[in-house]
């Protein structure tokens, strides 16, 4: 996170310190946290039950939206990737068709679960501790609905641990880790943060998600 950053979130700790009791706080955040899981929730719900009426798959894709961008130590870009991603899957110019034939239209190849509402959570308050918890929390709601498979969309690498560890816990054990990236994001802390996009693989490894990580340097 920036300075800037910081400096705001603190800010509005402290102002709300002031005039809100916490516990009156506390209850409002839960209840932002409550209805953005129940939003990812009732989407996966529908989007699986519409593919599984539609019968004949194994697995569907399901795009899944973290914008974050706060945990980048320079540009804040990644945060507006997700429709922009969209964007270019659905624009005129694109071919659907895959070249093994399947027709990314059809909701038994591909479907939308939207994005986790990152902005409104923050805008409560909530910190990053149970940011994370949210969007780990996103992922396994989309696993639960058979037959989709949660793709997600970031976000800068922070988000990479919550949604390992989802994965992990929901499948009983850590995983293998292929990473492509220019850098292994091991630092411990990067400038203060432990939820910097330079140390997200440092959560993952500490947090036992990983089973083998073979890291590519692109």
């Amino acid at each position: 996170m920036s300075s800037l950053g910081r400096r705001g979130i603190h800010f509005f700790h402290k102002r709300n310190a002031a005039n809100v009791p916490a516990d009156l706080l506390e209850k409002g955040q839960s209840r932002v946290i409550d209805a953005s899981l129940t939003l990812i929730r009732e989407r996966a719900k529908l989007k699986g039950e519409l593919v599984r009426a539609l019968g004949g798959s194994v697995a569907s894709t399901s795009l899944l939206g973290v914008p974050l961008g706060h945990n980048s130590s320079f540009l804040q870009g990644p945060a507006f990737a997700p429709p922009r991603i969209r964007e270019a899957i659905w624009c005129g110019s694109t071919n659907s068709a895959t070249e093994e034939g399947k027709e990314l239209k059809d909701p038994r190849v591909l479907t939308d679960v939207g994005d986790v509402p990152v902005q409104g959570i923050r805008d409560c308050g909530v910190d990053d501790d149970r940011l994370m918890n949210v969007i780990s929390d996103s992922v396994k709601l989309v696993m639960e609905e058979a037959p989709l498979r949660p793709l997600v969309l970031g976000g800068d690498h922070s988000i990479s641990c919550p949604v390992v560890r989802a994965v992990s816990e929901k499948l009983g054990g850590p995983v293998d880790i292929l990473h492509l990236d220019a850098h292994p994001d091991i630092y411990h802390s990067f400038e203060g943060n432990k939820y910097s996009h330079a140390s997200s693989f440092a959560r993952i490894m500490e947090g036992g998600y990983a089973r083998r990580l073979l890291q590519v340097g692109l």
